[in-house]
């Protein structure tokens, strides 16, 4: 018997943070929320970081989620860029742990790979896909909510495929999963 998950996924950012949380029981998958917390109106870094905390604090409140599952900063040649990121992220993880909900990260071309089979996909074909997936008719506020919904998704996949002993493009895992396709003279 499978169990119901609830999962928040979380697109962070300093002046957009993205949210996405979803329902899943085995395979089967259902958008519960999907937006964008804005923070662009708010001057000082620090109350930004204040802003994300009690919106995660309410958003983990509302939906009880099993876990969370955060996207990874990606690599920047701007450090004040990627430092405020990373306390963005921080901060969402912090919140997530406070209220004992366990976290995910997954590197971005993970969650596109996970989504559109594809790991250099763009924001705007990971949309389409989670629409054809998900069956949502409404327009997101923002990219950076399917972002987070994604985020979701691929950590929903991670539970319902088996674990992989070698990585997923090796040989050896193609002879494992093939046995029948491999001729051996």
């Amino acid at each position: 018997m499978t169990k119901e998950r609830i999962i928040i996924g979380i697109d962070p950012g300093t002046r957009l943070m993205g949210y996405g949380v979803i329902r899943t029981n085995g395979a089967r998958m259902e958008t519960l929320a999907l937006g964008v917390v804005r923070m662009s109106s708010i001057q000082d870094h620090y109350r930004r970081m204040s802003h994300i905390l009690e919106k995660m604090y309410e958003l983990l409140d509302e939906f009880h989620p099993d876990c969370m599952a955060i996207e990874a900063p990606f690599y920047s040649k701007n450090v004040q860029s990627m430092l405020k990121l990373g306390r963005a992220q921080g901060v969402a993880i912090a919140a997530a742990l406070s209220r004992n909900v366990p976290v995910c990260e997954y590197a971005p071309r993970k969650i596109k790979m996970a989504v559109t089979g594809r790991g250099a996909a763009s924001k705007e074909q990971v949309a389409v896909m989670l629409k054809q997936m998900l069956h949502f008719s409404e327009e997101p506020e923002s990219l950076d909510a399917t972002d987070a919904l994604a985020v979701a998704v691929c950590h929903a996949n991670q539970l319902i495929l088996p674990q992989k002993t070698a990585p997923a493009g090796s040989w050896k895992a193609f002879v494992s999963k093939n046995p029948q396709r491999i001729v051996r003279k």
